[in-house]
């Protein structure tokens, strides 16, 4: 081997008529860890063996290769990936005598190449299955890349945009200043948009490393999402409004007399919903001028504490509005319940029934007109 091919930046290696290593380079050394010493004389399918394939040199080394011929080449737990090409030598009669195989260590290239194409794979799937759109803009705000299945949904065609720029592209959209501040190098994320009659969720991710690309951009198609957000909203309103007609129904306050009202209490009652019927109590009373408020307990059978007291201070809210608070049809343990508050009824009145609580109201409506004319006289 002569003083060039030893030094060459690429792998040489020379074999006799039967294979066998003649010559072996610096670069060979380093490629296939073994050094030209112990390289000489040796098979060359032994030193380079190609991964499950013996008689690869031999079958190959019959011509000349026309272009480089990427190779495994297995020795033990190392992988090198071996571009190789090679030129023979016959004598007079054309019989082969050896040959020169030169090559590159490419392996490096070959795993960084099939790491883009898993991640082009990767890519493509997202794009195809998934409802985005992603895309890419230079550092001037022109479009690179556009592709997505939520772009085709949209009716539009991959890369139909590239080499125009989206702030001409998208002139009458808002949402440039998040674009800009993204191709400046501050992150945007989340940002809503409609368009072409699709409601978008956009992240803008600045590319700090790449001197041609200043933005990746991902849009997600959420309209089915706002469609469900609309109609959940539209059920809780829905639900909302029901809610208050069944409340109504719950405590009809109705006026059984001119100047008395009652308020008929159903079911389980705390202290929401005591406040509640407080409010709407005081508010029929100021609204109607009634003199009387019964409040009928007769469908009510327990309260806890906070709760009798609510109805105590209902009673004595009342009052202050100038209208006398009459309670009736107090179950057993409702009384027990107010007894242990210490609350003093000495000055409410309180019946059995809503009859009486009724005769009552009107005997004391009936002797008030009946004073009245005789301090008139």
């Amino acid at each position: 081997m002569d003083e060039r091919s030893s030094h060459a930046p690429h792998v040489v290696i020379e074999l006799n008529d039967a294979l066998r290593v003649t010559g072996w380079n610096r670069r060979a050394e380093q490629v296939f860890g073994v050094r030209a010493a112990e390289a000489l004389g040796q098979p060359v399918a032994e030193l380079v063996p190609v991964a499950g394939e013996p008689s690869a040199w031999s079958d190959a080394l019959t011509a000349d290769s026309d272009a480089p011929q990427l190779r495994r080449i297995a020795r033990g737990e190392r992988e090198v990936m071996f571009d190789a090409w090679w030129q023979l030598a016959r004598d007079g009669d054309g019989r082969r005598t050896g040959a020169t195989i030169y090559g590159f260590d490419v392996t490096a290239r070959e795993a960084a190449a099939r790491r883009g194409q898993l991640e082009r794979t990767i890519l493509s799937t997202l794009l195809d299955t998934l409802d985005i759109s992603a895309w890419a803009l230079d550092r001037d705000g022109v479009f690179l890349f556009q592709d997505g299945k939520a772009m085709r949904a949209a009716g539009l065609q991959a890369h139909q945009f590239v080499g125009a720029s989206m702030f001409e592209v998208y002139a009458g959209e808002s949402g440039h200043d998040e674009v800009r501040a993204a191709l400046a190098g501050e992150a945007r994320l989340g940002i809503q948009s409609e368009t072409y009659g699709v409601h978008w969720m956009h992240w803008y991710i600045p590319v700090k490393d790449a001197q041609d690309v200043g933005l990746v951009g991902i849009s997600l198609d959420v309209s089915d999402t706002k469609r469900n957000e609309a109609e959940l909203r539209a059920k809780l309103d829905l639900i909302e409004r029901q809610q208050e007609v069944i409340r109504e129904l719950s405590t009809p306050i109705i006026e059984v007399w001119d100047g008395v009202i009652t308020l008929p209490i159903v079911g389980l009652i705390d202290s929401v919903r005591t406040a509640e019927i407080m409010d709407n109590l005081l508010q029929t009373v100021g609204r109607t001028r009634a003199r009387f408020a019964i409040l009928d307990l007769t469908g009510v059978e327990v309260v806890d504490t906070g709760t009798a007291s609510h109805l105590i201070g209902m009673i004595q809210a009342i009052r202050l509005l100038g209208a006398e608070g009459i309670l009736t049809g107090i179950h057993p343990m409702i009384a027990q319940t107010i007894v242990s508050l210490g609350v003093d009824l000495t000055r409410v009145a309180v019946f059995a029934k809503l009859r009486d609580a009724l005769y009552h109201c009107i005997g004391q409506l009936g002797r008030k007109r009946t004073v009245a004319p005789a301090a008139a006289g």
